[in-house]
């Protein structure tokens, strides 16, 4: 029996501080400490994530109405090292969406705000696990 709730990659090391997600389609991207390589850090993969969940929803959400001429999402936050231990702080989401004019693009105009609140206060899974805080348990399988 499977679930179908299940979400799981799998990440290799390719290389010194360096690796690989694989995801269950075949799919990859790679992460590393951010040196001299392309390579997203984890943290920019956070944000990445945030952003490409409520940017899936906005789109799906206004792209009823219009399609957009402009869609582009930013996120950003601040790392920090506290007593709580390294984390990000001052989280932000900012859209910058437009549509063509006529009373289809006014229709998706209006409805941009209202799928950004939806994403943010119950569709988008990793903004949401996010807000919510969710315990991570670390297991180590070698016996």
């Amino acid at each position: 029996m499977t679930d179908d709730t299940l979400r799981s990659i799998e990440l290799t090391r390719i290389g010194p501080a360096r690796f690989k997600a694989t995801n269950d389609r075949g799919g990859e991207t790679f992460m590393g400490v951010g040196g001299d390589d392309p390579d997203f850090t984890p943290v920019e993969l956070l944000l990445a994530a945030i952003a490409g969940c409520s940017a899936l929803d906005v789109e799906a959400i206004t792209h009823k109405r219009a399609s957009s001429t402009t869609f582009a999402v930013q996120a950003e936050g601040h790392k920090v090292r506290d007593g709580n231990g390294n984390h990000l702080t001052g989280l932000r989401v900012s859209f910058d969406v437009a549509f063509p004019d006529g009373p289809e693009g006014d229709a998706a105009r209006d409805r941009v705000q209202a799928a950004i609140e939806m994403s943010r206060d119950r569709l988008c899974t990793v903004s949401r696990t996010v807000q919510l805080g969710e315990d991570v348990v670390y297991e180590n399988r070698v016996p």
